[in-house]
């Protein structure tokens, strides 16, 4: 079964991510992956992150394919015009890479360029009507393309902790009016707050996968709070990071508690470990999953 056959079954998804590196060398990406194989729906490939120069997410897109695994291909509207959007994402589908997840990305200044002029051409939604037009056989200017055409599953993101809630949520309605089958969210550690975001969000039945990030630190978690829009991490668990001697064990405990209670009340989870990558085997362990 695909991906995209288990998003439309109501299937619950396990989806997990890893960053390309800060050069040519992919192995240990690919090793990572193996600690996981069977046990994830899909691995997400972050296009440069945070605005950082990385290897690029097609790259490593193709070599887990290659290697069997399906990955979900992040690309974002930052860098490229509309020309380099649609032939990227011909390029993914010649590979056989048919799951993208649709960003419009964060500002160069945020990044390690800071001087990059960032394109924003179009944006996230744009993008999966441009992705959706390409399935029809057009492009943006409206040309017929050659041969067989491609298919995806396209997925969007959300921020359930957003204040106010109200623009995600309009958002949310116009990324499904394009053609938006599932949605990964910002990382989720307020349950009250999830729990509200799905009740504003249940008419919109679609397939909402929520995101966890694992913890490294009561800093890394005091830092989100202040300056991730959207993020809340309360304060017990920043205490528990806080007093703990080891890290990971704490945090793959967190990971775990968090995903637990999360499971009754979405389609799926999906896991960012910043690094982390061969923790997230403990934290499926400890989850029962």
């Amino acid at each position: 079964m695909t991906f995209k056959e288990k998003i439309q079954t109501g299937k619950f998804i396990l989806t997990s991510e890893v960053g390309p590196p800060k050069g040519i060398e992919s192995g240990h990406i690919l090793e990572d992956a193996e600690l996981v194989r069977g046990r994830v729906d899909a691995i997400n490939v972050t296009d440069l992150q945070s605005s950082v120069m990385r290897l690029g997410s097609l790259a490593v897109s193709i070599r887990l394919k290659e290697k069997g695994f399906e990955p979900v291909y992040q690309v974002t509207c930052r860098d490229r015009n509309r020309l380099a959007l649609q032939s990227d994402i011909l390029s993914a589908a010649n590979f056989g890479i048919e799951n993208i997840l649709a960003l419009t990305g964060d500002h160069p200044k945020l990044g390690d360029h800071p001087h990059a002029k960032a394109v924003f051409d179009i944006d996230s939604v744009q993008l999966i009507q441009v992705i959706r037009r390409l399935e029809q056989g057009l492009d943006m200017a409206g040309k017929k393309l050659e041969g067989v055409l491609p298919k995806f599953c396209v997925g969007a993101v959300v921020n359930p902790g957003s204040d106010p809630l109200e623009p995600q949520i309009m958002k949310m309605e116009k990324k499904i009016e394009a053609g938006a089958e599932f949605f990964q969210t910002q990382a989720v550690y307020d349950l009250k707050s999830f729990e509200n975001f799905l009740s504003k969000t249940k008419h919109l039945k679609t397939a909402v996968i929520a995101g966890i990030v694992l913890l490294k630190s009561a800093g890394m978690a005091k830092y989100m709070n202040e300056n991730v829009a959207g993020i809340s991490v309360p304060d017990n668990l920043i205490n528990e990071m806080r007093d703990t001697k080891d890290k990971q064990a704490q945090s793959i405990e967190i990971a775990s508690r968090l995903i637990k209670e999360l499971k009754p009340m979405c389609q799926g989870i999906h896991i960012m470990p910043i690094g982390w990558d061969k923790l997230v085997p403990k934290v499926l362990d400890a989850a029962g999953l």
